[in-house]
């Protein structure tokens, strides 16, 4: 069995302390991009990388040849998570640093043939994972994903 262990801050010192390393994560942001990944839709980053942690936008299934989302939610998914593993290792990390991701589906009864895509990629331990149905997604997609990766 695997023990945690917790670390007290106290009082101003252990304040301080955390501020400034809040502080130093903020100002050493970097933007990361993939060019096998979809270019940003709006205003927002393919992926921030502040400190060690890598941040990675929602993506969506959008075939860089036809510019849209195409195919079933298999084939969406597998296009995500692909898009995903790219801006991962362009920031010089693979899915194993992946340790948090969201799941946001357009139908949740697409949630079994999603969740068997997705196993493929990822090992054990797989990332944490939340899963959500929302009522619409970018260009109708079925499926974004958004992780979350620590060095």
């Amino acid at each position: 069995m695997r023990r945690v262990r917790r670390f007290r801050l106290a009082g101003t010192a252990g304040a301080a302390l955390l501020l400034g390393l809040m502080s130093s994560l903020a100002s050493a942001r970097e933007a990361i991009v993939s060019d096998a990944a979809p270019a940003a839709i709006g205003p927002y980053s393919q992926a921030i990388l502040a400190g060690d942690m890598l941040h990675v936008s929602g993506q969506i299934a959008i075939d860089p040849a036809t510019d849209s989302v195409v195919g079933d939610i298999e084939a969406q998914t597998e296009r995500v998570l692909l898009q995903i593993r790219s801006i991962v290792e362009a920031a010089g990390m693979t899915l194993g640093h992946v340790v948090a991701t969201t799941v946001y589906l357009k139908d949740l009864d697409d949630f079994p043939r999603m969740n068997a895509v997705y196993a493929r990629h990822f090992q054990d331990p797989e990332p944490a994972r939340s899963t959500v149905e929302v009522s619409r997604l970018p260009r109708d997609a079925l499926i974004e994903i958004s992780a979350v990766a620590v060095r």
